[in-house]
């Protein structure tokens, strides 16, 4: 992470006041924000600071006081895409917070910023002094939860044959049933019995048969189900067509996904090794210092 420039200490009561802003302590009491406020500092970053990349471990939560941050990730092209700009008042990098997880995203700021930063370390001191609020924070967090949760519910991807199935009407099942039973053995077998049968009354009854040679209604019977079997193998096929689009859109996504996740690991790599070829120059100036 960068480091940012550290500033004076603030009187408390303009931190309060901010503190009460930001949703995640929104039902801490004026006491415990006074003493939250305590155990934060404030820090300044320069216009065009990265506080931190996407990846890169997390122990630490920001709320703006001044200032501007974006926060951005690649998207499926590898291009910047902003996520959000956060302004006065507002958080970010608290989920890495809470369960030291990688950053999901970047976070730069846009222009000369000031920001309360508070450490995990001095979190778990203010929740072993203050337990109450400690379920006071998660009461926030298990809202907003929640609230993630029906939206996931509403926008999660479901399997492509199982969205298909649910959204066709019942004529379309049916035709893909019968599409189905025209190309199998039984069908077969039933055609080979059927044609055998009325081919073999007719020529056994001689004249009195239903359909004597050349057997014309059979031909026409034939030709009426030939001609009907082909509209519904074709819309059966048009319907195959359709999820085999829908198939190769999902996996184009996924390796969107996979190919952007690897750019993301290369970018990781790329800061790992910027990061350490500066400390390799400092300790090399170092031991060449008399």
């Amino acid at each position: 992470m960068t480091n940012a420039t550290e500033t004076g200490s603030n009187p408390t009561a303009p931190r309060e006041a901010l503190i009460a802003q930001v949703p995640m302590f929104q039902l801490l009491d004026a006491d415990e924000r006074g003493a939250l406020a305590t155990v934060m500092r404030e820090a300044g970053f320069p216009r065009g600071t990265v506080l931190f990349h996407h990846g890169d471990p997390g122990d630490e939560t920001y709320i703006v006081t001044s200032g501007a941050v974006e926060l951005s990730v690649r998207d499926k092209m590898g291009q910047n895409l902003v996520l959000t700009t956060a302004g006065h008042g507002d958080i970010f990098g608290e989920l890495s917070l809470l369960d030291e997880g990688p950053r999901t995203a970047t976070a730069t700021a846009k222009e000369d910023s000031t920001v309360l930063v508070l450490e995990r370390q001095d979190l778990k001191s203010f929740v072993r002094r203050r337990p109450d609020a400690a379920l006071d924070i998660m009461a926030v967090m298990a809202r907003r939860m929640r609230a993630t949760d029906e939206q996931l519910q509403q926008m999660a991807a479901r399997n492509v044959n199982e969205e298909i199935e649910t959204r066709s009407t019942v004529i379309e099942r049916v035709t893909d049933v019968i599409a189905a039973f025209s190309g199998s053995l039984p069908f077969l077998g039933v055609h080979f019995l059927w044609f055998g049968l009325w081919i073999g009354w007719n020529i056994s009854a001689g004249d009195a048969g239903f359909d004597p040679y050349p057997f014309g209604f059979l031909t026409l019977c034939v030709s009426l189900e030939a001609i009907f079997l082909s509209v519904i193998v074709l819309l059966s096929q048009n319907r195959q067509v359709e999820k085999d689009r829908i198939r190769s859109d999902v996996e184009y996504e996924v390796n969107m996904k996979a190919e952007l996740e690897i750019s993301h690991l290369h970018e990781k790599v790329d800061h790992l090794n910027a990061a350490l070829l500066s400390r390799l120059q400092r300790i090399e100036n170092a031991v060449r210092k008399p």
